[in-house]
């Protein structure tokens, strides 16, 4: 085999016939190939005729960019069909060169030794420190055979390809995994800054004010005319710091927020921060309501006090709840005991309100205990309208364009698993002919999630489709979040 002769003849004609657009797979990239390959065939304790014919391959595997840049392994191999006769090389040696060739085709499929050492020679540079050297001359490549793509598609055609990618030898696992991982992890960085730079407008920040200011002017309306001056009470947190405030006569506000406090602590871990600030500065709005607004009871009718007072309390706290934050802490202790225990979190939320009707029957009575629960599943019903249904899962199911990105913040940033349906988009009035194929994406949330979870998709893809389904209970999977 006249391989030296081979090599001076094929790397000139590369030289001098490649197309002036081919930047990455030049004849530089080629005697890279060929250098990784001859290096891990050694290591690998490949000799002799098959070290040359993994060199061989190497030489031939790119020269189909001289005929076509797609389906370019067919014709590279039928250009070593052509030449190899001509340099002593038999029909046997020249099939598994193809074989080898066309064992590079994306994803690489090897089927022998040989073939796994010139898949990871081909891609040897993704393991090294010049990945984004190489990576920035294939993009330019690329933008001049296909539709230029932004910076944040490139990033996450990276991303997934590198995370698909693994090396077959063991040489090159030895070598080269390590910095693979490095730079995959880089790119998931410079993802995730991208991500962070879509900060929400002005005219949002005043609206969630607006309402944060509403919802507990509402909140302690109801808490101050209606229920603390007939001793009536509510669950959670709320019905916790009433009776602290029956027995105690300590300030409502100061009790509400310091109930609160260690709570709040945990939900910056467990919810994330945003929501923990947030919901701080709620309850305090609540505490400075609670000290303007005078204790003084609109109605003694107890039927009517359930009622409107449910109501306003349900109100005030719903739409605390639009704005991402919570006045009452309950449902993150219930989150925090169910990592604790076998229960779930509707039986915790509703262990823990028992406990509190049932101090309150015993000390003013069964009917103040039996219309008190009426106030909070009245309020419980107003919170449930005012966030349109949310309950304590939910269910959400995303149609967007941009579907790889959201999958991948979805998986990477909120920590949520997702199931991905195979579907069509389009259909509309006037253009019902027309239609994509596109990955329908449903993933399960918290109900305190989900105004982070749409703020991530819409910065991602303000034209995205999404809808949420009730789910009464949820088990097993991918239900809990990392830290954000």
């Amino acid at each position: 085999m006249l391989y030296q002769n081979a090599h001076d003849f094929i790397i000139k004609k590369l030289k001098a016939d490649l197309p002036d657009y081919i930047t990455y797979h030049t004849a530089e990239h080629t005697q890279q190939v060929i250098t990784a390959a001859a290096e891990l065939a050694l290591e690998e304790k490949i000799t002799g005729d098959n070290l040359i014919l993994v060199k061989t391959a190497a030489l031939f595997h790119d020269t189909g960019f001289l005929d076509h840049y797609h389906h370019h392994e067919e014709r590279s191999c039928k250009i070593a069909r052509q030449h190899l006769p001509g340099y002593g090389y038999t029909a046997d040696q020249i099939e598994q060169i193809c074989d080898m060739i066309m064992a590079t085709r994306l994803p690489q499929t090897p089927i022998n030794h040989l073939s796994e050492i010139l898949c990871d020679a081909d891609l040897y540079y993704i393991g090294t420190e010049s990945y984004y050297h190489n990576a920035a001359k294939l993009r330019q490549e690329l933008t001049s055979t296909q539709t230029p793509e932004s910076d944040e598609d490139w990033l996450l055609q990276q991303i997934s390809f590198l995370s698909a990618h693994r090396f077959f030898s063991g040489s090159a696992k030895k070598k080269l995994q390590k910095q693979k991982e490095q730079t995959l992890e880089n790119l998931q960085k410079q993802l995730q800054q991208k991500n962070n730079h879509h900060p929400e407008s002005g005219r949002q920040q005043a609206k969630d004010l607006l309402l944060a200011i509403l919802g507990a002017a509402i909140a302690a309306t109801a808490l101050k005319l209606f229920l603390v001056p007939n001793h009536f009470f509510d669950g959670g947190i709320t019905g916790i710091s009433l009776l602290a405030h029956e027995a105690t006569h300590f300030n409502l506000g100061l009790l509400i927020l310091l109930l609160n406090l260690p709570l709040i602590g945990v939900s910056y871990f467990m919810v994330g921060k945003k929501f923990a600030i947030r919901t701080l500065c709620c309850v305090v709005l609540l505490g400075v309501f609670l000290l303007l607004i005078p204790n003084h009871p609109v109605t003694a009718d107890k039927l009517l006090i359930s009622i409107f007072g449910g109501s306003f309390l349900g109100i005030g706290i719903g739409l605390i709840m639009r704005v991402g934050a919570a006045l009452d802490g309950i449902e993150v202790l219930a989150l925090y005991a169910l990592r604790r225990t076998s229960f779930t979190i509707t039986e915790i939320i509703l262990g823990i309100n028992i406990l509190i009707f049932t101090i309150a029957a015993f000390k003013f009575g069964i009917e103040t205990a039996l219309y008190s629960i009426l106030t909070y599943f009245t309020a419980a019903r107003c919170i449930d309208y005012v966030v349109e249904g949310i309950q304590a899962y939910t269910g959400v199911t995303i149609v967007s364009g941009k579907n790889e990105a959201i999958k991948f913040q979805l998986v990477n940033q909120m920590g949520k698993g997702v199931t991905v349906y195979k579907g069509e988009r389009g259909f509309l009035p006037g253009s019902y002919n027309i239609s994509t194929d596109c990955d329908i994406v449903f993933t399960i949330i918290t109900r305190l999630e989900f105004r982070k979870l749409k703020n991530l998709v819409y910065a991602i893809d303000p034209q995205a489709f999404i809808f949420t389904s009730a789910i009464k209970e949820a088990d097993g999977g991918i239900l809990k979040h990392r830290k954000h």
